[in-house]
């Protein structure tokens, strides 16, 4: 009996010790994690953090708490990294800990994980080496690709030119030759203009970015606090989910024309090429190539190669509204490079600094995705001093990049000389990364650039831009959201040359 007493003793001091050493080893490590703002059960730092500007919250514990810090979106632990060097050290030193996506609430309603942003593991790495080959396959950095822009940029040229000098937004015209360009390789064909369809899928687009606009939609971040309950309450989010819905059809139509229609041995387009791998894997119960996949990876490819270009082109127009001395410039090089008659050709960029510089402070002053787009640590990781647990969503802020005043004197000022030597000739940065960096850089970053130089050029060779109001009146600061910062709404008279 004694024996026994003494056994449970010796079991009971056993688990006392384990228990206290399993609370000392969680307390160490919780002192070792980010420090931040103490959150609340249930709304997390949302007394901390501003819905409407996000951006500016984070910046303003950036300097209470560090580059490094943690903050709570409801129950949501989100890591906060703040500044060049941490973004860095994150995305490119410690590259593969920081591959993950890490995808809030309303991306995972939107996009359902199952594409190539916002899937993680197995699934995204087949999906992305595979759209990165076939992309390449059907142009994606080659001369047939640029061919492809300059008969596009030539198409947008012309119908400008039938405005007859009217003010109008830009903005459609935009919009639908920068998507003609991944529908060609993606779909297989660019879309007239006038097509019924396609303009119903642009007005789609449009209308989110809208909503993403308006003020009150800055309920869509409120999201990400309380999906639970803002799941089943009315407001623009549900819009937004339901134009996304559509678009969704509108791709599963088009696989089932392709579906219909194809030969395995002459396939037209990205649609194609994935229906062969799809075939080629059809034994495989674990395939990562379904119907599904292709559906939410087209939807990728076109919502990307549409959205980001077309609003970079938007407001770059405006912001050179406002500066007449600047496309004076631009035009002065266009005309001793280029000259009047000929497509502007990637080829061109290398004799033009002062234009490709004013392509790069675009991007950089416009700041279009300034939480970047969400990553995770897919392990435990130790990270400077301290340790973030494996799934943390992680917030590699590309606006403390892109806006670094070390960097980028007066960064708040839209200055083509960020990017110029003292000589003229156009300066790389290290901290140009609109595109974000490492593992999960933007699969279409040369798409883009190409899209950006040729159209803004093929414009500025045959228009001169004409604002409808006063020049000091033009307002070139962003429309700040939670997702992007959007241009403000414009009209333009383009004055032939």
């Amino acid at each position: 009996m004694e024996l026994l007493g003494m056994t449970t003793i010796f079991l009971l001091v056993c688990v006392a010790c384990l228990l206290l050493f399993a609370t000392w080893r969680s307390m160490s490590r919780k002192e070792k994690e980010p420090p931040g703002p103490i959150p609340l059960p249930i709304v997390g730092s949302i007394l901390q953090l501003n819905p409407w500007n996000l951006p500016e919250s984070l910046r303003m514990l950036s300097m209470k708490y560090g580059p490094v810090f943690t903050i709570y979106l409801g129950q949501q632990k989100v890591v906060v990294l703040y500044g060049y060097d941490v973004v860095k050290e994150a995305l490119i030193d410690q590259a593969d800990e920081f591959s993950g996506r890490g995808v809030l609430p309303l991306i995972k309603k939107l996009f359902k994980g199952t594409g190539i942003v916002t899937s993680n593991g197995e699934t995204w790495k087949q999906l992305r080496r595979f759209a990165l080959t076939t992309l390449r396959d059907f142009g994606m950095g080659k001369k047939s690709i640029e061919e492809r822009i300059q008969e596009e940029a030539r198409f947008l040229v012309e119908r400008i030119r039938n405005t007859h000098e009217r003010p109008f937004n830009p903005g459609n015209f935009l919009i639908h030759a920068v998507s003609n360009i991944i529908c060609s390789i993606v779909f297989g064909d660019r879309f007239d203009y006038e097509d019924k369809k396609f303009l119903t899928l642009i007005e789609l687009l449009e209308q989110n970015n809208r909503l993403q606009n308006s003020i009150q939609t800055q309920v869509c971040t409120l999201y990400n606090f309380f999906p639970t309950v803002m799941e089943y309450l009315p407001g623009p989010h549900q819009k937004m989910i339901k134009n996304i819905e559509a678009v969704d059809q509108f791709t599963l139509e088009i696989i089932a024309e392709h579906q219909a229609t194809l030969d395995p041995s002459c396939p037209r387009d990205f649609i194609d090429a994935f229906l062969n791998k799809m075939e080629q894997e059809k034994g495989n119960g674990h395939s990562e190539f379904t119907v599904e996949t292709l559906s939410r990876t087209t939807l990728d490819l076109f919502l990307a190669g549409t959205g980001t270009t077309s609003i970079t082109l938007r407001h770059g127009l405006l912001i050179l509204q406002k500066y007449p001395e600047i496309v004076e410039k631009i035009q002065k090089e266009i005309d001793c490079v280029i000259g009047r008659e000929r497509s502007p050709c990637m080829a061109d960029r290398s004799q033009m600094p002062y234009t490709d510089a004013v392509v790069h402070e675009i991007q950089r002053f416009i700041d279009f995705l300034p939480l970047n787009v969400p990553h995770t640590v897919i392990k435990d990781t130790k990270f400077r001093n301290y340790f973030i647990p494996k799934d943390t969503i992680i917030f590699p802020m590309l606006c403390s990049v892109l806006h670094d005043s070390k960097e980028f004197p007066n960064p708040k000022k839209f200055d083509p000389g960020h990017f110029l030597n003292t000589n003229g000739t156009f300066k790389k940065s290290d901290h140009f990364m609109p595109f974000s960096a490492g593992k999960r850089i933007c699969a279409g970053e040369g798409l883009a650039r190409m899209e950006l130089f040729i159209f803004l050029t093929s414009i500025l060779q045959n228009f001169t831009l004409k604002p409808v109001v006063d020049r000091k009146d033009i307002d070139i600061t962003p429309l700040v959201s939670t997702l992007a910062n959007m241009p403000r709404p414009y009209e333009v008279s383009f004055l032939p040359r």
